[in-house]
């Protein structure tokens, strides 16, 4: 039986993962799987989230499978069930978990404590088990639990970079004063903060158009609100759409606004839009946003909730087109450069080696691969 070098192992496959998947068979020269665990959802696939062929590495859960993720020198393990990984855990096998925030949300001082006994007993007594955090919250999260030590490194989700041949003129023939929102219409995407700073620049003379891309329970609601407040020739609810349909008008816009409560794990429409050079405006809850965005450079990170904080922001965007310039290359430059597929998997596999070495594992200073520090919910304040 063949022995895979790498093992990808988690829900299913899309295209938040495609290009990484692409890029391990590459420098693996075959020798990788990416294992599906579970159907996507029809609620996925509306989002554009299926519909294409699956290369020859994709590959269902069963049993012939479990015997090359037992063998394989790395796997790593995303969401999926833990009893799959259990046996290489014990056998003392490379490991990486590849995981979101564990605490979205309060769970009491009872439910911390059975998340460190089953955390502790899951991975943290394991030497050979390390973090991929798909989020900055990640790292803070586990060592609450007990786990992953100091073996906690930055990573997340790497949708397609685009390069494009003069980048200078896509951000200069952006359309003028416009805003983007992208996600779905549900409570803790928050788009109504959006709403209601467009809003406020609207009664402040600014002539400005919002762009909503998306759908869901709050569609109906939020339609009414924009026409009650005569919001109309400034606000538009354009549905949802693809993945490259959504590119374009990211392409075509100055500012994007992320506007996504502590419940967004990464939030991958924040490469999307760094790497169509817009000016970003994120709230600092958002998994990928201390990871990606360098504030006041290659973007603007704003306090959670604070409506103030965000609409002087927008604001100073507005005000100040070499901000948006300015802000929207160097958000071009951090995904071209940094934060992508190809930089990802090169580090991750010099990271294994490294590792399997028993070495220094500090090999890079920042961006993929290098040391997460713990960074809590409130790290982000606002100078008065």
């Amino acid at each position: 039986m063949k022995q895979y070098k790498l093992v990808f192992l988690t829900n299913y496959y899309n295209h938040h993962q495609s290009e990484v998947a692409s890029e391990f068979f590459k420098l693996t020269d075959g020798s990788f799987l990416f294992v599906e665990t579970e159907e996507m959802s029809v609620e996925r696939k509306k989002l554009g989230y299926g519909g294409w062929d699956k290369p020859q590495y994709v590959c269902t859960y069963d049993e012939q499978v479990q015997k090359h993720i037992d063998n394989a020198e790395v796997v790593i393990y995303g969401s999926a069930p833990y009893e799959y990984i259990k046996k290489r855990l014990c056998q003392k096998k490379l490991t990486f978990v590849y995981s979101e925030r564990l605490f979205k949300k309060n769970i009491g001082k009872l439910g911390l404590f059975l998340r460190k006994i089953k955390n502790y007993l899951n991975f943290g007594r394991y030497k050979n088990a390390y973090l991929l955090c798909a989020s900055a919250y990640s790292a803070y999260d586990f060592s609450k639990v007990c786990a992953f030590k100091n073996k906690s490194f930055k990573w997340g989700y790497f949708p397609k970079t685009y390069e494009y041949n003069d980048v200078d003129k896509i951000i200069k023939d952006k359309k003028q004063n416009s805003i983007l929102w992208v996600g779905r219409l549900i409570e803790w995407k928050n788009v109504c903060d959006a709403i209601s700073v467009v809003k406020r620049l609207k009664e402040s003379g600014y002539d400005i158009t919002l762009e909503i891309i998306g759908s869901g329970p709050l569609e109906n609601q939020i339609a009414s609100q924009i026409k009650q407040q005569s919001l109309d020739g400034y606000i538009k609810l354009l549905g949802s759409m693809k993945p490259e349909q959504v590119r374009t008008y990211m392409e075509n816009s100055q500012i994007y606004l992320f506007t996504s409560d502590f419940n967004e794990g990464w939030g991958a429409v924040l490469n999307e839009s760094m790497n169509s050079a817009c000016a970003v405006v994120a709230s600092h809850a958002i998994g990928s946003a201390p990871f990606l965005i360098e504030d006041g450079k290659n973007g603007y990170i704003y306090q959670n909730k604070n409506e103030q904080d965000l609409y002087n922001k927008i604001k100073s965007l507005l005000d100040d087109n070499e901000k948006i310039y300015e802000f929207g290359k160097n958000a071009y430059l951090t995904m071209k450069n940094l934060w992508n597929a190809q930089v990802s998997v090169k580090r991750f596999i010099q990271l294994c080696e490294v590792i399997k070495s028993q070495k220094q594992t500090s090999l890079f200073e920042n961006g993929p691969c290098s040391k997460a520090k713990l960074i809590k919910n409130d790290w982000y304040k606002i100078n008065d």
